[in-house]
């Protein structure tokens, strides 16, 4: 069973009202705004294309990779605004990105791809070593793989390098983009148990978008439901997970308690928020 830790904290991470803009032309976000409290879990939730990995990538500054820009608002981190701030500023800031997909470095070993890692930080030889060690506590099986390339990694391996790897950079904030993307339901349930730990143990705030509502909304202490790039509905997980629109459209759980899928159609036309 995974186990939910509430926090009252600051704000450590604030997104006022941020419009996004691809090739000068298409308008993703629309007045986006959420909040991250310090050490804790915020969820994010929404169906394809609502506009959630491009929060993401809004905030870690990985927007002009692919010809976006934020032309309104402003994201505040600990207090300054990191908007338009490069990639690498923002890594150093303490905001570290786990892009859907893993991207992790397949022609290397596991062992390289966490020592890459953290050449961003400068580590002395020692230090690495101690970091390394410290990734593989969390994740033993990447230990027994550690001489592998990264490549021949199960999905579920390369998902916990691609965590150990931000780990290593000691972020303040991780975002993490789809982590159960394309895992056994084990294998998620094994993931998601370490992610509460890291939060937990290590003290950092952690952002997810996940499509997997159900095990998102047991760990995350806040949660927000995106659609059409801007904020329709948030509150406490645990509230949420009781939203009767949220049971019906993310959690496939009608009011009786069944699974529902016959009025697919109609669920825009239902959703209460619209």
């Amino acid at each position: 069973m995974l186990v939910r830790f509430n926090n009252t904290g600051e704000d450590v991470l604030k997104v006022k009202n941020i419009e996004v803009v691809y090739d000068d032309v298409i308008l993703v976000l629309k007045g986006m705004s959420i909040e991250a409290k310090k050490e804790s879990i915020t969820v994010l939730l929404g169906s394809n294309g609502a506009g959630k990995s491009t929060t993401l990538k809004a905030i870690s500054g990985l927007l002009k990779s692919e010809e976006g820009e934020i032309t309104d608002g402003d994201i505040i981190f600990e207090g300054r605004s990191i908007k338009g701030k490069n990639p690498e500023e923002i890594v150093k800031a303490g905001i570290f990105q786990v892009m859907e997909g893993r991207r992790i470095f397949g022609t290397l070993t596991t062992e390289e791809n966490l020592k890459v890692a953290g050449y961003c930080r400068r580590y002395s030889n020692r230090a690495l070593k101690d970091k390394i060690e410290k990734i593989y506590e969390y994740f033993p099986r990447l230990k027994e793989r550690s001489d592998i390339m990264a490549g021949y990694l199960s999905g579920g391996e390369q998902q916990m390098l691609a965590i150990g790897r931000a780990l290593i950079s000691e972020p303040k904030m991780i975002l993490l983009d789809e982590p159960s993307l394309g895992l056994a339901p084990l294998l998620v349930k094994e993931l998601f148990k370490i992610i509460e730990r890291i939060n937990r143990i290590d003290k950092i705030t952690i952002l997810l978008v996940e499509q997997n509502a159900d095990v998102a909304l047991s760990i995350g202490n806040y949660g927000y439901i995106v659609e059409n790039g801007k904020v329709v509905l948030e509150g406490n997980c645990d509230k949420l997970r009781e939203n009767e629109d949220v049971k019906e459209f993310y959690l496939g759980i009608s009011e009786e308690g069944k699974k529902s899928f016959r009025n697919v159609k109609h669920y825009r036309r239902r959703k209460r928020w619209l």
